[in-house]
């Protein structure tokens, strides 16, 4: 049977509605924050995402894939000496400054990738041709949403590090968090800048295997080799996320979303407390002829309880809807968003928790439900 609580909910559906718009679009903020948030600096990690490498190994400690250092050639020679392993190449990750006459210099990371058709850098983003473009000395992948900043089209002539180098094709969302991304061959590469890659060394090794159980079993025997030897072995998801939690951190995003979620929350208690509040002295008549059937003071607070956390789901399902449809809406026009299960999960907590606090803090109200009130 339905509860009183829901059915005077219903019945009084336009009195509550403000509560439930003020709790879904508290909810709404706060999840969109997050997901921006997240799919902003999610960018810093893309080119392990992207990459079909069980483990990246690269300078003890690094904390960004765009902060490594170079490392002795000992670790490709360890990591293909690893039972199970299937593939290993080297990966570059370099910088420069790229001149051109109309935009002048813009500083751009160069990144170095292997030319071979099952190459496993950025193997789910470079196609077999775009691949083969890079053979040719100098030339050079950029990212279709840079070519503005970078003042060229497809086949100019330009300029890094007083080297010319030619735009020999366009990449679609690689777009750098702390700048622009060039991807070139590995002697290209080495020859923009030769502090990427000096005697030999590289950036990062990659490294894939049979199977995960035989890639966690390589990276600890690595990691016992690299504490002599000056590398590391780390899974690419742990290091996906160790570089995005760097940027987060150093950015000072991390703080910054964090201060507006509680703002936002602290606003979504405001209104719907008063939203609520203004509906239970609406009603005070009709909990007031409660009270003369017998009903307690405990039974009448467990229904305003109730009508709050009614309020929170309503709130919490509009909330979802619009969420979904800007999550699409903002993917369409090219904006980083990441929706997870926890963080929605999380979300919903947060909304019904705003609205069941909103209750309580409307329960002051209840006490004026006096049946003497109905002989006023």
């Amino acid at each position: 049977m339905m509860s009183l609580g829901l059915k005077s909910l219903i019945h009084d559906w336009r009195r509550f509605s403000p509560a439930v718009v003020a709790v879904a679009f508290s909810g709404l903020l706060v999840l969109l924050q997050a997901a921006l948030i997240l799919g902003i600096f999610s960018l810093s990690s893309l080119y392990v995402t992207r990459s079909s490498a069980d483990l990246w190994i690269g300078y003890p400690g690094v904390q960004s894939v765009d902060l490594g250092r170079p490392i002795s050639d000992q670790a490709e020679m360890s990591a293909w000496m690893q039972p199970g392993v299937r593939q290993v190449e080297p990966f570059l990750w370099g910088s420069g400054e790229w001149r051109t006459e109309s935009q002048g210099m813009v500083n751009v990371y160069i990144v170095g990738v292997s030319l071979d058709p099952g190459a496993l850098a950025l193997a789910t983003t470079l196609t077999p041709e775009q691949r083969a473009s890079l053979a040719e000395p100098g030339a050079v992948l950029i990212d279709d949403g840079d070519i503005h900043k970078l003042g060229v089209r497809l086949g100019d002539m330009v300029e890094i590090n007083g080297r010319r180098v030619r735009v020999a094709g366009l990449t679609h969302g690689l777009r750098g968090l702390g700048g622009v991304n060039v991807i070139a061959s590995l002697p290209t590469t080495r020859s923009l800048d030769p502090a990427a890659g000096p005697e030999g060394m590289v950036a990062y090794v990659l490294a894939r295997f049979d199977s995960s159980a035989a890639a966690t079993t390589a990276a600890r025997r690595l990691n016992r080799i690299g504490q002599s030897s000056g590398f590391e072995a780390l899974d690419a998801g742990a290091f996906a996320d160790r570089t995005t939690r760097y940027w987060l951190s150093e950015s000072g995003a991390g703080v910054a979303f964090l201060f507006g979620s509680i703002v936002a929350l602290a606003v979504a208690v405001i209104i719907t407390s008063q939203t609520l509040t203004a509906a239970v002295v609406g009603s005070i008549k009709e909990y007031a002829a409660l009270r003369a059937l017998g009903f307690s003071m405990g039974s009448l607070r467990v229904i305003v309880l109730e009508q709050s956390a009614w309020v929170g789901v309503a709130g919490l399902a509009a909330a979802g809807v619009l969420t979904v449809l800007l999550a699409f809406v903002a993917r369409a026009q090219g904006v980083p968003i990441i929706l997870s299960l926890p963080m929605m999960v999380a979300a919903g907590i947060l909304i019904i928790l705003v609205a069941l606090g909103s209750g309580a803090w409307a329960l002051r109200r209840v006490a004026l439900a006096d049946p003497a009130s109905l002989l006023l």
